[in-house]
């Protein structure tokens, strides 16, 4: 898409909603005004690229007129956005770095190459995805020659054989800052954390069941992939929770933290209290002669009953 087709864009949908101080657009219009795919949009929401802010409750998020103005402003858009978040595999990531697939691998294993998003194939695979900016940087990078082009480290060869891959790592702990970025409760920062863990740290961390059942309602939604329960989505689960002892730790640990925050902040509702009685007003005063007259009928029921 052109930057005259965006400019046009843009231009058709301030003449129907107005101002620019007017409401800001949805993420669907918001993508289409600045020449964006969808996915492209999204991406560049998770990188900060382009700043949301919430909706109504419930609503999901938007993008103010002044944040498509700012974006729209800045040199060489809209081409230089869409490179931005041009996201390549590894058979491309390795040939924008002129390395082999097998040494982009190994980098990327060892943290080197961070992903930005996956996907789950139709053969089960995980398919990771980076950013191309970030591929050529790290190429560029004098620094980073030996890496590229020399013999792998004795201790880092050892590492791969016994079987590192920090990309799920790298991909939580990049998701984990997208999350904290969307953030607008301490709440939702604390379930953005939870959302790493499994139940058993959660619950383990998180004592009380009603601070669970709230952080429960800012839970972030995950990522989708495939259908629920299939074999993609179990993948998908595994890659988005935590497994590792020490990211685990620092997770929990974190965890722990954001909760208190949150607890000073907003307590979590607890159950409601029953309301107390009423006391008596003048007109409702209770006969002085009820109660003994109770307790008269109660003793001669017991009384009847031995005597039967």
């Amino acid at each position: 898409m052109s930057g005259n087709t965006v400019t046009r864009e843009f231009s058709a949908a301030t003449e129907q909603t107005g101002s620019m101080g007017d409401a800001p657009l949805a993420p669907g219009r918001a993508a289409r005004v600045l020449g964006l795919k969808r996915s492209e949009f999204d991406l560049a929401v998770h990188l900060g690229r382009i700043r949301t802010v919430p909706d109504d409750p419930g609503g999901g998020r938007r993008v103010t007129r002044d944040e498509i103005e700012r974006i729209r402003a800045a040199e060489g858009f809209p081409e230089t956005l869409r490179a931005g978040v041009r996201t390549v595999g590894t058979t491309e990531g390795a040939a924008l770095m002129d390395v082999t697939k097998a040494r982009f691998t190994r980098l990327a294993r060892l943290g080197l190459l961070v992903p930005v998003k996956f996907y789950v194939n139709r053969y089960r695979a995980v398919v990771w995805l980076y950013l191309a900016d970030e591929l050529r940087q790290f190429a560029g990078d004098a620094r980073n020659a030996p890496l590229i082009k020399g013999r792998t480290p004795e201790g880092l060869r050892g590492q791969l054989g016994e079987g590192l891959d920090l990309r799920p790592r790298n991909w939580r702990g990049r998701h984990l800052g997208f999350l904290l970025r969307q953030a607008d409760d301490p709440w939702a920062r604390a379930a953005a954390v939870a959302s790493l863990l499994g139940a058993v740290e959660v619950t383990e961390v998180v004592r009380d069941p009603y601070e669970r059942s709230y952080l429960r309602r800012f839970h972030p939604v995950r990522p989708v992939h495939g259908s629920p329960g299939s074999p993609a989505a179990q993948i998908a689960e595994e890659i988005m929770t935590a497994a590792d002892p020490d990211e685990t730790d620092w997770l929990r640990a974190d965890l722990a933290d954001a909760v208190a925050s949150a607890r000073e902040q907003r307590p979590a509702p607890g159950p409601a209290l029953r309301a107390a009685p009423v006391p008596p007003g003048p007109e409702s005063t209770p006969d002085d002669t009820e109660e003994p007259r109770r307790l008269r009928d109660l003793l001669g029921r017991l009384w009847r009953r031995e005597d039967a």
